[in-house]
């Protein structure tokens, strides 16, 4: 057996600015939302971009997807959605006279779920599986999916009419969750001047780097040491979120890890093979804020999750900064 290819941090860091760039050149003004979801596709997790309609979440999808060299698959969620739509099922064969599974949208390396809200929670559960062990079961038997396998999936917040709010344990399967926000005026013109400039509806970005250099890159990311005093770090935030009185449910051990790998893999974005401090509070809105429940108090006063993840990064005192790496121990 071939040994696993593994890259260093220089070369992620190449790798990863080069990807970036390719991204940005038909998605503009998301630099924050890419790095984060880059990062995230590094540390392993899935992304989920949440916010309202025509901000460009499909596009940074489907860019990020193309510049991977992943094989891409996008699905249209819809109130009939069956899960047999995504996984797969079993078809009979008359020349056979057997049923022959006919693999599901979901068997590609990048699948993208536009608008998971508006499927009904039994189709969105179909996703639990392969998001958490990377297979689909149906009909008793375990179908492996390709390696990598990442989901990202947008969720329209502002309407409530045939929609279905995503269950607590789905939205702890998404490592980020992340908000577009409306581009500046030079910006939404770019969009247009871009839109002029290509004539043609649908932007194209090619690939950087394909699967399994990518699979090298989360590999090496995977090498990288992380000092105890991070890890503890990452632990006393989730922590602080279970004991804030505005909370109903805190955060739990996954949340934690979440932190750290996501942290991880921005560093090594960075180009460096240590984690600061910096790190785990630029991811920790995005990994913490969807997995906190606000007690009903909380909620009817209008407080927002995103706010008291922010306030929590403030509150919580972190270990000083970090300047090396030190020595990871031997094994």
């Amino acid at each position: 057996m071939s040994a696993e290819r593994v890259l260093s941090v220089a070369e992620i860091a190449r790798a990863a600015q080069t990807v970036l760039g390719r991204v940005r050149g038909v998605v503009v003004e998301m630099d924050r939302a890419l790095t984060i979801a880059l990062a995230t596709v590094l540390a392993g997790g899935h992304v989920l971009f949440e916010d309202v309609p025509g901000l460009g979440k499909t596009l940074a999808a489907r860019s990020l997807a193309s510049a991977l060299g992943l094989r891409f698959r996008r699905l249209q969620c819809t109130p009939d959605l069956l899960p047999a739509d995504i996984t797969g099922s079993f078809l009979y064969q008359p020349a056979t006279a057997e049923f022959v599974f006919r693999p599901g949208p979901i068997f590609c390396g990048l699948f993208l779920a536009d608008e998971i809200n508006r499927t009904s929670p039994k189709t969105q559960s179909a996703l639990l599986e392969a998001m958490a062990e990377g297979q689909v079961t149906v009909e008793g038997t375990s179908y492996a999916l390709p390696t990598p396998f990442h989901v990202i999936a947008t969720a329209n917040p502002i309407e409530y009419e045939g929609t279905y709010a995503l269950p607590e344990a789905q939205l702890d399967r998404f490592m980020v969750r992340l908000a577009v926000g409306y581009p500046g005026r030079d910006g939404e013109t770019e969009i247009l001047l871009n839109r002029v400039a290509r004539r043609r509806e649908v932007a194209t970005v090619e690939p950087v780097i394909d699967a399994a250099t990518l699979a090298a890159m989360q590999a090496g990311v995977e090498r990288v040491y992380v000092e105890p005093d991070i890890a503890r770090y990452c632990v006393d935030l989730a922590v602080a979120t279970r004991r804030a009185r505005a909370v109903a449910v805190g955060a739990s051990p996954r949340g934690s890890q979440g932190l750290m790998l996501v942290a991880r893999a921005l560093a090594v974005i960075a180009g460096r093979d240590f984690v600061t401090p910096e790190d785990v509070k630029a991811v920790a809105v995005p990994v913490l804020a969807h997995r906190i429940s606000l007690t009903p108090q909380a909620w009817a006063e209008g407080t927002r999750a995103e706010d008291l993840i922010a306030r929590t990064v403030e509150e919580v005192p972190g270990p000083p900064t970090v300047g090396h790496r030190q020595a990871a121990p031997a094994r």
